[in-house]
């Protein structure tokens, strides 16, 4: 029954679902359970318990639950957070050792393989498709932030409308604010609603005044970490 269970935790994370394994601590049994209340293993959680366990998926929580008169070791096991780069450009190559430091798995979609190299983007997952193209094959959950940085309206709009049509967390462009309100005039054209063109973090980043690319990264990955996060501070 284990090897099961292992089994099935393997392909949860191999397809991107997020799923906590719950061990009872008097017997040991296990179970695991999905974000959608499903659960499967040696022993069956009570339906009153599963909204804690499927509360604790969300907000990636770890930790002993006590339940009447039982405890629980609650493991959340969520896929790695993905960041998606679209352009292969001189800030791409500061962003993608500063995201992978970070905890996030990185890919590169530039169909320009002059710019999209090994020699630039070493040990880099590339992807030389057009921007949404790749998107639609990669597939944006909502633990992939997207960022364009081609300044480039031929790779950024459809890369940008392709991951506005996802459940990405995250979705940033590089430009300045004349450049933004340009932006959303061409996506409106184009059929993007209000509330989706809301989503778009551009000018991408926090307002921190970096000026240098490894300054710009810091700004766009502190925004995009806040984003999946929030604030976890309260004020007095």
């Amino acid at each position: 029954m284990k090897a099961r269970i292992f089994d099935a935790l393997r392909a949860a994370l191999a397809e991107r679902r997020a799923v906590a394994l719950v061990t009872d601590l008097g017997s040991g049994l296990q179970t695991l359970v999905d974000a959608e209340g499903r659960q499967q293993g040696e022993a069956g959680l009570e339906d009153e318990f599963l909204p804690q366990v499927v509360e604790a998926i969300r907000q990636d929580r770890r930790g002993i639950v006590d339940f009447y008169d039982g405890r629980f070791f609650i493991n959340v096991h969520p896929p790695a957070n993905r960041l998606l780069i679209v352009g292969a450009v001189h800030l791409a190559q500061a962003l993608v050792p500063a995201a992978r430091l970070a905890g996030f798995d990185v890919s590169v979609i530039d169909p320009r393989t002059a710019f999209a190299t090994p020699e630039r983007f070493p040990d880099t997952d590339l992807i030389t498709e057009w921007p949404d193209e790749a998107l639609a094959r990669l597939r944006p959950d909502a633990r992939t932030a997207v960022v364009a940085l081609t300044h480039d309206p031929k790779f950024d709009d459809p890369a940008l409308i392709a991951a506005l049509s996802s459940a990405a967390f995250y979705v940033g462009v590089l430009g300045g604010r004349k450049n933004q309100a340009a932006r959303l005039d061409r996506l409106r054209t184009q059929g993007l609603t209000a509330d989706q063109l809301a989503r778009i973090h551009g000018p991408v980043g926090l307002d921190i005044g970096a000026v240098s690319p490894a300054e710009i990264a810091v700004a766009i990955l502190a925004d995009i970490i806040l984003a999946l996060r929030g604030p976890k501070w309260k004020a007095d």
